[in-house]
């Protein structure tokens, strides 16, 4: 089986989804957006849309939007995974708006939806996630709700063989430098205190990563299928 993952800032990756995805049987291939085709997503068994710092509906200054947003038309009836941008494209493509939120920077639990409560989410149930938006989006015809925060009221849909997380479960904490080098603009322009967001993922985060590889694991197996070892 084969996941490709549609990757837009090389720090933003599947964390801890990795390993288990590979060992659920995935061959994992990164798809760089701008830099390599993304078409060649759409027939892939699983598709994940990673996150990055530009705005879902900004194809005017970034046209590779479109390409994705395509790729995603292509898949409405395969196991696809949208995170952060990826869940926001997924809103758009399915009907849905996408505009300013709340900003949530840091580490915190969601709060799940009695669907979310039953579903792969559960896992997240009480456990710290990684917050990373300033974003929110409707949601669109269908789908249901999952979870949400006091800040933002959809957190995550399920639409169909579809996931749309706004969090970031896949992260890794122990990168967690990364994602401050990467985003130091946005964090000094955001008056973010950098020292502590970095010790709240030491403090956080083998709650955290425990909590999204439960998730992936659980939603592979009802979604996609195989186990460790493969198929």
């Amino acid at each position: 089986m084969r996941c490709d993952v549609l990757r837009f800032v090389a720090f933003e990756d599947l964390g801890v989804w990795e390993p288990e995805l590979r060992a659920h049987g995935f061959e994992v291939r990164y798809l760089d957006v701008g830099v390599d085709d993304a078409r060649e997503a759409a027939d892939a068994d699983l598709a994940v849309v990673l996150g990055a710092p530009i705005d879902a509906p900004d194809s005017a200054t970034y046209p590779v939007l479109d390409e994705v947003r395509a790729v995603l038309e292509a898949r409405r009836d395969r196991p696809t995974i949208g995170v952060c941008l990826g869940a926001q494209l997924m809103a758009l493509v399915a009907g849905g708006e996408v505009g300013s939120g709340t900003r949530e920077v840091g580490y915190a639990p969601v709060t799940l939806t009695d669907a979310g409560h039953e579903g792969p989410l559960a896992a997240l149930d009480g456990a710290p996630v990684l917050h990373w938006h300033a974003d929110t989006f409707t949601l669109p015809d269908g789908a249901v709700p999952l979870a949400s925060t006091d800040a933002t009221a959809h957190q995550a849909f399920a639409l169909g063989p579809w996931l749309a997380l706004q969090f970031h479960p896949e992260a890794d904490p122990e990168a967690i430098e990364r994602w401050l080098i990467g985003h130091a603009g946005d964090l000094r322009r955001w008056g973010v205190d950098v020292p502590s967001l970095r010790r709240t993922a030491r403090e956080a985060g083998d709650d955290a990563a425990v909590a999204g590889v439960l998730l992936i694991r659980r939603w592979v197996r009802e979604n996609v299928g195989g186990g460790p070892g493969g198929p």
